[in-house]
């Protein structure tokens, strides 16, 4: 079984999807499929049940991909090994980034690393973070930006910057003449939140802890991004708490609603990097982080 057929299966273990684990790993369906197929027939057991619309693992593929990940893991050890005597600032650098950042860090981010490394190109890669650690893990990708804390063995976690949170209502809700709004108002608002599995949805519950009572989230409703979210309020369908990042500039730019801050101790979420701790160019850790820092993000601020 070769290294190539090892990232398939993986991946495949991971994404419980064919067009998704052939995506992950930059080539077609087929060639993902036909490669499968291969080693399942030297094997001569499958190590995934096909579905209608699933992708199942079998023991066997269980403890296959068990092993094929932890093989990989040290293939990328010997290539950071290759690579510790190259220069750092030159050659592609993989970064992921979660959703709910993305879209507010990049079009910054992107200059401010240009600036900083003009000969390192990126490749960027948008995900949930339970998504982007495995691929972190598997060397698929070199440095991830997430909502920390976060802590696991052979991995490096560096908090940059700390974002409050804002409440995000209607312009015609009755709170749009405040001048803030407590927590635990919330509890019975027709609350806006993202999808079960998205870090801020936990951050937000975690924020506001009368939220986690049984029936505090009956009159809630979900979107999928953080500009659906806006949109929703935008047309009165309920309040939201959004990342400064996101709401911040909604002040100048979307009338139908109103950014409000928390009353109190502002909740908030930090961002930081996460890298494998044998990663040998450290240098290009230290650009990312340089990068990050020269952002001017509304309302975010550096960890000291």
């Amino acid at each position: 079984m070769t290294l190539t057929e090892m990232r398939y299966i993986v991946a495949l273990a991971r994404e419980r999807h064919f067009g998704k684990a052939a995506d992950a790993c930059h080539v077609s369906q087929p060639t993902l499929s036909v490669a499968l197929k291969k080693v399942e027939g030297q094997l001569g057991s499958p190590l995934f049940e096909r579905g209608a619309s699933d992708v199942r693992i079998t023991p066997l593929g269980e403890r296959i991909v068990a092993q094929a990940t932890r093989v990989l893991e040290e293939a990328v050890k010997l290539e950071e090994i290759a690579e510790a005597t190259g220069e750092p600032l030159s050659g592609q650098l993989r970064v992921g980034i979660i959703y709910t950042i993305a879209p507010y860090l990049l079009p910054q981010l992107i200059p401010a690393l240009s600036k900083q490394a003009p000969n390192m190109p990126l490749f960027l890669k948008e995900d949930f973070t339970a998504n982007l650690i495995p691929a972190l893990k598997a060397g698929e990708l070199d440095v991830i930006v997430i909502a920390l804390p976060f802590s696991e063995p052979g991995l490096v976690a560096q908090p940059v910057y700390d974002e409050p949170f804002r409440v995000v209502v209607p312009a015609s809700h009755p709170w749009a003449s405040r001048s803030d709004v407590n927590g635990n108002e919330l509890d019975g608002q027709n609350l806006l939140l993202l999808g079960q599995g998205n870090c801020f949805r936990d951050q937000v519950l975690e924020s506001c802890p009368r939220l986690s009572a049984p029936d505090a989230l009956e009159h809630s409703l979900e979107g999928s991004s953080l500009e659906t979210i806006r949109y929703m309020v935008a047309s009165g369908a309920g309040v939201a708490v959004m990342p400064s990042t996101a709401a911040d500039p909604l002040i100048s730019k979307e009338p139908m609603v109103k950014v409000l801050p928390f009353a109190g101790i502002q909740p908030k979420r930090t961002v930081g990097l996460v890298w494998r701790i044998t990663f040998p160019r450290s240098q290009a850790i230290d650009a990312v982080r340089a990068a990050l820092l020269s952002c001017q993000l509304p309302g975010a601020s550096a960890v000291r």
